[in-house]
This record gives structure tokens, sequence and C-alpha cells, in this order.
């Protein structure tokens, strides 16, 4: 393996280098990711993910660069056996490493974007048609609870009405108004 080794130019020696150093880097992070171990990204998409900020599009993170260079070193090492000049195989090198970077950054963006964050944005329902399941007092005198579709999913909800009359159990309602407290103001439909 050395004689090997030691045959090669210091041009084909760095690529080997860098090649063997980021392969062996990309596939301990591969295996962590896969057995659940958590690498701290500089960008870390979990993190924004915990502030709910949503993952932007991340190119420079720990694993975008890891795969830069395990890309940049084996196309080089192809395009040297290949037979092609340094220059241009610094080229290939660079933009073969600088794709798969995007790719990869493009891949978690599109990927974070699968996500929803679950939380009930009460706004969300206003204008919604639903039902009183539980009786809603007149003038807001007492909070009843009504069901409505938010979001894609039928919520029990507190309400109030302004209405002269109490809305029973079954009586179809609009949601008119969110207070500031995320109580529903509503009014029967005819």
């Amino acid at each position: 393996m050395m004689e090997w080794f030691q045959e090669l130019t210091s041009f084909q020696k760095t690529y080997w280098i860098i090649t063997g150093i980021s392969t062996l880097i990309f596939l301990f992070v591969l295996i962590s990711t896969f057995i659940g171990a958590d690498t701290d990204d500089i960008g870390d998409v979990d993190a924004e993910m915990d502030a709910d900020t949503g993952a932007g599009f991340q190119f420079f993170t720990f694993k975008n660069v890891v795969a830069f260079f395990a890309i940049f070193g084996w196309s080089g090492i192809a395009s040297i056996d290949a037979g092609n000049s340094k220059s241009v195989t610094i080229f290939i090198s660079i933009t073969c490493g600088l794709a798969m970077m995007f790719v990869m950054a493009a891949m978690f963006y599109y990927i974070s974007k699968l996500t929803s964050s679950g939380t009930l944005k009460m706004k969300n329902a206003l204008n919604s048609i639903g039902e009183v399941y539980l009786t809603v007092g007149a003038n807001r005198s007492k909070t009843g609870k009504i069901q409505i579709k938010i979001q894609g999913a039928l919520r029990e909800l507190e309400a109030l009405t302004d209405h002269n009359e109490d809305l029973k159990q079954g009586k179809i309602i609009k949601v008119i108004e969110v207070t500031n407290n995320g109580t529903l103001i509503i009014e029967p439909q005819n």
C-alpha cells in the first residue's frame, strides 16, 4: 500500500488524502445520522425547527462541507485517472463538490417544508362554520363549546355569542371574531 502511495505525484497524493479523510468523516456522519446521534451542525436544521423559524436554505453546514470534500476528492481522482490536466481536474472537482452541496441544501430545505408545527392558530377559525356542542349563553353570559374544522382537523373550542338567545346544542354557527385570549365569538346561521 505504501509503495503505491509513494509512486503517486504530489497532486494525486493531495487528492487521495482529502478523499480519504472526508470519506471517513462522511461515513461517520452518515452512520451517526442513521443511529440517531445528534451531530451539531453550523446552521443546524433541527435547531431552526425547534425555534419554529423553519429551516432556510442552508448551504454552509457541516454535512454539506463534508459532502463537498468527499465528492471533490472522488471526482478529482476520477478526473486524474481519466487523464485530464490539473486545471481541468480542479474545475471538475470544485463543480461536482458545489453541485453536491447545492443538492443537499435543497434536499434539506424541501424536506423541512414537509413538516407542520401543529400549532393551532385561532385566527384561522375566523368565518368558519360549525355546530354548537355545549350551550353558549346569550349576550356573553355563559361560555359554551363549538365544533369546527380548523387547519384540517375537527376541534372543540370555547365560544361566546352576542346573540339575544342561548345557542343550544346542534345549532349551526359562524365564527365572527376571535378575542385576544383565543375565545371565539359566534353568531347563529339560518
